[in-house]
């Protein structure tokens, strides 16, 4: 008898428990509810890159000393530069400049590197082709200026998806931090 009153406290416990977990559940899908959607309709609608987003490169021929920091810093040695030595002035003189974004991992180290600021990253993401030779852009298309998901008059930016309430962000009041012990 004893055993069959403890065996019948136990299943009301865990019932009651499985129950809060179903409660909690509820609320959270209730409170994801009331939030607006956080997708976008792509091909008209585009997100403001952030400042720090790493897009295509941009590459200035008139700059570029040839100096081939930027192979020598990128892990996987990707930039293509090809040189001849002018022996009248004792100085190289860029021949062409390719950059395969099929393989690039937009590391920015190039960009970091360069000694002449000749390569800059741009906030252009949409490089997506039908067939991957494409992606090998040389120094007239690496020159051609992006093109602003801003200035894109066929396009609404999407500024932010700020859904989330006040506070939610927010730390709770009763965590410490490193400053506040």
């Amino acid at each position: 008898m004893f055993a069959m009153v403890n065996g019948l406290r136990s299943y009301s416990q865990q019932a009651i428990q499985a129950a809060r977990y179903i409660g909690q559940g509820f609320v959270v899908t209730l409170d994801h509810m009331n939030r607006l959607p956080m997708t976008i309709q792509y091909p008209y609608e585009k997100l403001i890159p952030s400042e720090r987003f790493r897009g295509r490169i941009h590459f200035e021929f008139d700059k570029c000393i040839a100096c081939e920091v930027c192979v020598r810093v990128c892990p996987i040695n990707l930039p293509v530069v090809d040189w001849e030595l002018k022996e009248s002035v004792r100085k190289k003189q860029l021949k062409n400049y390719s950059i395969d974004f099929a393989v690039c991992i937009f590391c920015g180290n190039c960009v970091e590197y360069c000694p002449t600021n000749c390569l800059s990253m741009t906030e252009e993401y949409e490089l997506s082709t039908y067939d991957r030779h494409e992606l090998n852009y040389d120094q007239i298309a690496l020159g051609r200026l992006p093109v602003s998901v801003v200035q894109d008059p066929t396009t609404q930016t999407v500024s932010g998806l700020n859904y989330l309430s006040k506070g939610v962000m927010e730390g709770h009041p009763d965590s410490r931090s490193v400053t506040n012990f």
